[in-house]
């Protein structure tokens, strides 16, 4: 009777920090997350190193240790950037491409982050070889979408610098990539490859993991600045583990609706630069187009006062803008009213209602409110408070606030207007966009104040409804 074949092993790790477990349960132990253990092939067991010398390691000889510097006898060296082409891009990225770096996009399918970087190809490519490797498309896909673009006919297509590879597999695409040398290599997507070491399906949490080891070893040896196109989840955070967000060096995620106008990147993590930086993009019909002035597109400019409407000078990584926030409060026929908020965080709307209430003398219980950031942009800091408070006021009475009032200011439980960052440069931005009046907290004016803006500084809740 011939012997029963072995049945494979398996592990099963979960999806969300990348852990190994001996078996399946609904809860992940380390990361705490549900739902998030699947079962995977389990990859082959490494042969044994050997341990310290002194340990008493089994099995090899001993490690050798590693040299070690002191940290002042390192000389700090400023890290050399190329541009990418793309004004908007090197800003999200701390000021351009930095060699050897890795660098992660995400986002939704359709959003644009293949187009993005074939524009950014485009433009490097014409200083330096450029290697684009397509994972999910065809080259021919990916020359209709360039001469779609106008980007056929550059100078990078024409000489040869722009190169393109159909492969998966990341064996092959390291040797393609160590015989063509290029000094940017791009991968679309790395949910598409595999490696030979792990017999996992692609897309799995191991052949994710392992393939982007590999690319990340890559471009710190031979100084290539990697970019990775990553897929995202329902909830919107990029699919696999946690884990490859901190093997790279950058985390770009990209936002907006597909069938918006606009595109905004944001860094969420830069070893080189600014987190929260923001870069915007108009989508037409030549692809993905600068947006030098966001405030432009984040302001309605109506042609008289509304009611519900203020305009907020928020901060995003290193450039202030100007947002248009709006609000609608309406009479509830439920029995809880509706607390809503897009575009900026419903938890502390609720929050501010009931401090409205407490240090305000208005309540808002029997009525639905509704909060909208103008444009599709994300507001996550705390300097939005006041504004937001003043926009729902403004809405309850009916009574509009005047067009050219910018409002800025954290409010605490107690009613107190706590001052933000970067008070003065606000200022000044509102000032630089023709807006005559000003309410910040009073930590945020500069005593000199600002040509051209009256500011009303205040200290309290109730002084800034004073001052309206």
């Amino acid at each position: 009777m011939p012997p029963r074949p072995k049945k494979p092993r398996s592990a099963y790790v979960c999806n969300a920090c990348g852990a190994q477990q001996p078996k399946w349960s609904g809860q992940c132990p380390d990361c705490g997350a549900w739902n998030s253990i699947e079962e995977a092939p389990a990859a082959p067991t490494a042969p044994a190193r050997g341990g310290w010398a002194g340990g008493g390691g089994q099995g090899g000889a001993a490690v050798s240790p590693g040299a070690v510097l002191s940290l002042a006898d390192v000389s700090p060296q400023q890290q050399t950037r190329a541009p990418s082409g793309l004004t908007e891009l090197d800003r999200v990225l701390g000021g351009g491409l930095v060699p050897g770096s890795v660098v992660l996009i995400g986002g939704d399918p359709g959003i644009g982050k293949s187009t993005l970087l074939l524009q950014a190809a485009a433009a490097v490519g014409a200083r330096a070889p450029v290697l684009y490797v397509t994972g999910e498309e065809s080259p021919q896909q990916v020359s209709l979408r360039a001469h779609r673009l106008g980007l056929a006919a550059d100078d990078a297509a024409q000489a040869g610098s722009l190169r393109l590879l159909a492969e998966t597999g990341v064996e092959q695409i390291l040797a393609t990539a160590a015989a063509e040398r290029p000094r940017v290599l791009i991968v679309d997507s790395i949910q598409t490859l595999w490696t030979d070491t792990l017999a996992s399906a692609p897309g799995s949490v191991s052949q994710v993991r392992e393939t982007a080891a590999q690319l990340v070893r890559f471009a710190k040896l031979t100084d290539t600045t990697v970019f990775l196109v990553g897929h995202v989840t329902k909830e919107g955070a990029l699919a696999g583990p946690r884990v490859l967000e901190h093997m790279v060096d950058t985390v770009l995620y990209f936002e907006g609706e597909p069938d918006g106008a606009h595109r905004l990147i944001r860094a969420v993590k830069n070893r080189f630069g600014a987190v929260n930086e923001l870069g915007v993009f108009a989508m037409t019909d030549r692809g993905l187009r600068e947006v030098r002035n966001p405030s432009a597109i984040f302001l309605s400019r109506h042609d008289r006062p509304v009611p519900g409407s203020v305009v907020l000078v928020t901060r995003e990584g290193t450039r202030p803008m100007l947002v248009e926030v709006q609000a609608l409060v309406d009479q509830s026929p439920l029995a809880n009213p509706r607390r809503v908020a897009v575009g900026l965080e419903q938890n502390r709307l609720a929050m501010l209602l009931a401090v409205l209430h407490r240090h305000g003398g208005v309540g808002m219980f029997d009525q639905d409110v509704f909060v909208n950031a103008v444009g599709g942009v994300r507001v996550t800091e705390t300097a939005a408070d006041l504004a937001l408070l003043l926009a729902v006021l403004s809405s309850h009475r009916d009574r509009p606030l005047p067009l050219d009032l910018a409002v800025f200011g954290e409010i605490g439980l107690s009613g107190e207007i706590r001052p933000v960052p970067n008070g003065p440069d606000r200022l000044r931005e509102a000032a630089k966009h023709g807006l005559k009046q000003a309410i910040a907290p009073r930590a945020n004016v500069p005593k000199g104040g600002i040509e051209g803006l009256t500011i009303k500084p205040v200290l309290s809740l109730a002084e800034a409804l004073d001052a309206i």
